[in-house]
């Protein structure tokens, strides 16, 4: 049955590429992009049908099997269609389930793109529903993937919303702050930046604590809505 759904996904998505799109794609992707080219309004509205006429015969353990297919050789497009399959499971989600979903970035994750979507589809929902805390997303921070060390502060940034408080935060992303990925430094800075709109004294005291030690994508994210004076303090001394 598994195999069924995957070829008819996949024949979907043969049908209505385009080269053209997937060129366009490719200029955002300095790591390569390996996609269909399918125009967004077509692929959201299959991915859509998708999701509600497999409601009754699949579930999360299925999706999560289909996911795995998709992360091991799939294309981008295929990626985000099992990504939007386990977002429909939410209320089944356990712990298990993170740590199985974390298996994706070694198998195939290789853009910040599908990371990014994972984040905010997926992965922060297992914090806003206490399903796991934040030590069990820390502990990512040692990961060899550099797109599973983003992941962890991209998964708080969603939590943004929620009024995340900046202890937990910090405590989560400190062991990332001499990180020399430049998308994981965009990802803490884009979260420093965030919490600096509601606790502008706990964020300047921390980026003061890692300015002249942390890469300076983090300061630059984190300071580019403070005004060009206040922008200095942030500034690295020279040695």
């Amino acid at each position: 049955m598994l195999d069924e759904k995957i070829a008819e996904i996949r024949s979907f998505l043969k049908k209505n590429s385009n080269a053209e799109i997937a060129k366009k794609y490719a200029r955002y992707f300095k790591e390569g992009f390996d996609g269909y080219g399918i125009e967004t309004k077509i692929f959201e509205r299959q991915r859509d049908i998708w999701v509600q006429k497999w409601k009754a015969d699949m579930s999360l353990e299925k999706y999560l099997n289909l996911g795995d297919e998709f992360m091991r050789s799939g294309k981008f497009e295929e990626k985000s269609i099992a990504i939007a399959f386990i977002a429909s499971e939410r209320k089944n989600y356990t712990p298990r389930t993170f740590d199985r979903i974390g298996n994706w970035f070694e198998m195939g994750i290789s853009n910040w793109a599908t990371t990014d979507v994972l984040c905010m589809l997926v992965l922060s929902n297992f914090l806003i529903d206490h399903i796991i805390a934040f030590d069990h997303l820390k502990q990512w921070t040692n990961s060899k993937s550099e797109w599973k060390r983003r992941a962890v502060p991209v998964t708080l940034v969603e939590l943004l919303k929620a009024d995340l408080e900046p202890s937990a935060a910090l405590s989560t992303i400190e062991p990332l702050m001499l990180d020399d990925s430049e998308y994981v430094q965009k990802g803490i800075g884009t979260l420093l930046r965030g919490l600096w709109k509601k606790h502008p004294e706990e964020i300047e005291d921390f980026l003061l604590q890692w300015k002249d030690l942390c890469g300076r994508k983090i300061v630059q994210y984190a300071t580019e809505k403070m005004d060009k004076e206040h922008r200095k303090k942030f500034k690295r001394i020279k040695t």
